[in-house]
């Protein structure tokens, strides 16, 4: 596989083309009202899950351009502390930027002068591909727990 053809399929996963929705679609028509609820038996609001994928790509995005980030302390620095944003600001402040953060995720895989497959001179071996393709992992996990959380809340557009 050539690195041109694996950047194209490491795009089309961060773009959600391939068989998971994105973050986006799974947002659709969401009322902001309801995104701290916390189902019964449900461990986190759908707060809780985009402000967390928004901070775990904060931290893959930045620990792939420079060698001196520090990770925060896990679990803590990447769960907010409440279960839902202290007003609809904070809600698409978060939204906006795990959206920047994708783009800026897709840029990094995009420049032909980044090697996808050539460990960071920091680190533990990781390398550009690795932090994309776990980013598209991540992402898809949790838009998965968001689409289940918002049918539990009968928030989910019918499909029938």
């Amino acid at each position: 596989m050539t690195h041109k053809r694996l950047r194209d399929l490491l795009l089309e996963m961060l773009e959600g083309k391939s068989a998971h929705l994105d973050l986006s679609a799974a947002l659709e028509g969401m009322p902001v009202g309801r995104v701290g609820e916390r189902p019964e038996g449900v461990e986190h609001s759908v707060w809780e899950l985009v402000e967390h994928l928004r901070r775990a790509l904060h931290d893959l995005v930045e620990f792939s351009r420079d060698p001196d980030y520090e990770s925060p302390p896990w679990p803590e620095g990447y769960w907010p502390d409440e279960a839902a944003p202290g007003d609809e600001a904070e809600w698409e402040r978060a939204v906006a930027e795990y959206g920047e953060l994708l783009e800026e995720m897709k840029a990094m895989v995009r420049d032909p002068d980044q090697d996808l497959l050539e460990p960071f001179p920091w680190g533990d071996g990781q390398n550009l591909a690795r932090e994309a393709m776990l980013a598209v992992d991540h992402a898809g996990y949790h838009v998965g727990q968001i689409v289940q959380l918002r049918r539990l809340l009968g928030e989910w557009p019918d499909t029938d």
